[in-house]
């Protein structure tokens, strides 16, 4: 087990250092970020300055070390002149120091990427986790109950329902529910993101509610046909009509041995799909209004704020290769089949 672990991780650094490698080559290499970071209103002169303080006249292979650099041991980035007369004050040296693993530097926002990170990522973070456990409690257990029921009318109020809820994007979910439960209705406070150290516990949850619950909508209506299928996959396999063979009860057979069977393959898309919400829920974000990573995104892309863009874009595919590595490991220790092959 320890081996099989050991080695999921050494091919997981290789895929980040090949994922860090296509990012900077899609983002840098297509020609001078200068040019987008410079902004609208750019001059020869500015132009000029923010390529020589920024080494994008130098050739992409030392440019791409640098970053490397940066992302090991961290960075220090000098301030151009747009910025000089800000800082002169607080920094004398006129040096940024970007400390590992170091995204970048935003001269749009006039702080490092991995602040503009750790700024926005609680609330992504809190809505991911938050809709995680709601789609993933209640998918499995309307798909269980579902799967038991098959063919009588409970099966197909269910199933029939998790078709409607999926084929609703999640834009018409997040504003039904902000237009009538919040608004019109008042079941629940207007949201707005409150974070643990300002309204406790209670309310953090509470301005989490109805995000959370849209994301969870759409996720959850998946999880239900998914498990269902594998529960009445698995209860078919000759092992189970040994365990009923012996006397088991029907109970015992469900969730002993048909469910724990299910639930395995289901270990790998619940991974991928929290590190999905871990790089941003854009839409739901930009219709609660909620300042987490995929409102960075936006800003960022409306600002061509490359180097946060370049941020955002490593950190997703970190996060994608992060839980694929964990979900292998829960994967060998449930089924120890995995670790042989």
């Amino acid at each position: 087990m320890i081996a099989y672990a050991i080695r999921r991780i050494l091919v997981g650094i290789v895929l980040l250092l090949a994922m860090v490698l296509v990012v900077f080559v899609l983002f840098f290499a297509a020609g001078n970020p200068a040019r987008d970071i410079c902004g609208k209103y750019c001059t020869p002169e500015k132009l000029a300055n923010i390529t020589q303080v920024y080494g994008y006249n130098q050739p992409i292979s030392y440019q791409f070390g640098q970053f490397v650099q940066g992302l090991a041991v961290g960075r220090d980035y000098p301030v151009d002149d747009a910025y000089r007369a800000a800082l002169e004050k607080s920094n004398p040296d006129l040096v940024i120091h970007c400390p590992a693993p170091c995204l970048g530097y935003s001269q749009h926002s006039a702080m490092t990427v991995n602040a503009a990170v750790v700024k926005y990522a609680p609330v992504t973070i809190s809505l991911a986790i938050y809709a995680f456990i709601i789609w993933i409690v209640f998918g499995v257990l309307f798909g269980v109950i579902a799967a038991v029921f098959k063919g009588k009318w409970l099966d197909r109020i269910i199933v029939g329902v998790t078709l409607v809820v999926y084929a609703l994007p999640t834009f018409f979910i997040g504003t039904f529910l902000l237009q009538f439960v919040a608004i019109r209705w008042k079941l629940v406070p207007y949201p707005r993101y409150v974070s643990i150290a300002d309204g406790g516990v209670l309310n953090w949850i509470i301005s989490l509610t109805l995000p959370a619950l849209t994301l969870a909508l759409f996720y959850m209506a998946a999880y239900v046909r998914i498990t269902r299928a594998f529960v009445l996959e698995s209860l078919s396999e000759d092992y189970i009509r040994t365990a009923r063979a012996k006397g088991l009860s029907e109970r015992v057979v469900l969730f002993k041995h048909g469910l724990r069977a299910a639930l395995t393959p289901l270990l790998s898309m619940a991974g991928l799909d929290f590190a999905a919400l871990l790089a941003g829920a854009v839409i739901t974000e930009a219709v609660f209004t909620y300042q987490g990573l995929g409102f960075l995104a936006v800003i960022s892309n409306q600002n061509a704020d490359l180097p946060v863009l370049i941020g955002l874009v490593i950190v997703a595919g970190a996060a994608v290769i992060i839980a694929n590595i964990v979900v292998d490991i829960l994967y060998a220790y449930v089924d120890p089949r995995v670790r042989l092959r």
